[in-house]
């Protein structure tokens, strides 16, 4: 999504090396997926289970 849309960034973060934000976003365990900072996914997700979150999120924003 990042790569197609630049109103979209995303940020790649070694847990070990960040145990701040391990904390910040309880992350208990790999891929951890947080949009906006409200809506969490964890491990690998099916495309269309992550595109439902995200539009989520958004309609959450608003």
């Amino acid at each position: 999504m990042a790569i197609a849309n630049p109103h979209i960034t995303a940020t790649v973060v070694e847990a070990t090396e960040f145990p701040d934000l391990v904390r910040r976003y309880q992350v208990t365990g790999v891929p951890k997926i947080v949009i906006n900072d409200s809506t969490t996914l964890l491990g690998a997700q099916p495309e269309d289970v992550f595109v439902s979150a995200v539009v989520a999120a958004q309609d959450q924003e608003r």
